[in-house]
């Protein structure tokens, strides 16, 4: 490899610092001007709202963050990122995540560079990490957010039948489960009651819960609730129903998971094993390691390809595959 690549791959690191050091410098100075109203606005009332949301008169700010928030959200990728920051709870703009995003894949190339003797191969993984980690921490936290919210819509639903049937409104009950529950149920239904403060309807607002919470359970109480509003009916024997069912389905999951725990933990073994035994060869005994990843014959196209990649290449989409494989076995639906 040419002795000019890491200068290259270094200044794109150092791109990546003055990138992000920037935003964060701009995002505390548009807060100090103002720019805590504008998001605490965005918090409660999210897109939908967006045109009476701007009728509050906000401070302006000519911050750098601000500039390249407006020129990204005009993308037709922005609103993606915002659901699936919003899903995980995340109090990040879309200019912050993507610039995170940018310095992660450039970090992974750098670190991979230094780490694996200046490997070319090692390098390409790494940066294909850096870029897959965002987007792979933020899907994971808002399946964890997903899943502590449903293990709490049983208890949830109790109660709110238990105050429906005392007397109270829906969102008089909303405001209770807002005070008596834990995060992140008492986040979301508190959310439902500013926005409906803030001037929506209910049914707007118990929309954009779903668009946090993409819940099937909650989706079943947000139709309940919607029905009753519309032609009456008995809410809280429809909500105890719906409780039941939950409850009866969440023993169910549990169950099947500690059936299937050994087939998920062996799949994640038989996965995580050739990637780390490479990883202990590679510092141990790297010269027997390496043949597998220098560009020479023999080849698979001539001055291209070497067959040690093809072979490494090979290895990752059969790990790849049987990791899959052992995840269906193991994803029993209810």
């Amino acid at each position: 490899m040419a002795t000019g690549t890491p200068i290259y791959i270094l200044a794109l690191a150092g791109v990546s610092m003055v990138l992000i050091l920037t935003g964060a410098f701009s995002s505390v100075r548009a807060s100090r001007v103002g720019g805590r109203v504008g998001q605490r606005l965005n918090r409660y009332t999210g897109t939908r709202v967006s045109k009476r949301a701007s009728l509050v008169a906000l401070p302006k700010s000519d911050a750098l963050a601000d500039r390249l928030e407006k020129v990204v959200t005009r993308r037709s990728f922005a609103q993606s990122i915002k659901s699936s920051l919003q899903q995980a709870d995340l109090k990040l703009r879309v200019s912050e995540y993507l610039v995170l995003w940018f310095v992660s894949t450039g970090l992974g190339a750098v670190l991979s560079w230094f780490i694996f003797r200046q490997s070319i191969v090692f390098a390409f993984g790494g940066l294909v990490a850096g870029f897959l980690l965002p987007r792979y921490l933020v899907r994971f936290w808002a399946l964890r957010r997903l899943r502590n919210y449903n293990n709490q819509l049983g208890d949830t639903l109790n109660l709110w039948v238990n105050v429906l049937r005392s007397g109270y409104s829906v969102l008089q009950a909303m405001e209770t489960i807002a005070a008596e529950s834990a995060p992140p149920v008492s986040t979301e239904f508190e959310r439902v009651v500013q926005e409906v403060r803030l001037g929506l309807k209910l049914e707007e607002a118990l929309a954009n819960l779903l668009m946090r919470v993409p819940s099937d359970d909650m989706d079943l109480v947000v139709t309940a609730v919607n029905i009753q509003r519309e032609v009456g009916g008995n809410l809280a024997e429809v909500l105890a129903t719906i409780s039941h069912t939950i409850r009866e389905r969440i023993r169910i999951k549990g169950e099947i998971a500690v059936l299937t725990a050994q087939a998920t933990i062996s799949g994640m073994i038989i996965s995580l094993l050739p990637i780390a035994l490479t990883l202990f060869l590679r510092a141990s005994n790297p010269e027997y390691i390496n043949e597998l990843f220098y560009r020479e014959s023999p080849w698979v196209f001539p001055g291209v390809i070497p067959c040690g990649w093809l072979v490494v290449a090979f290895g990752l989409l059969l790990i790849f595959t049987g990791y899959l494989a052992m995840r269906k076995i193991a994803d029993i639906e209810i």
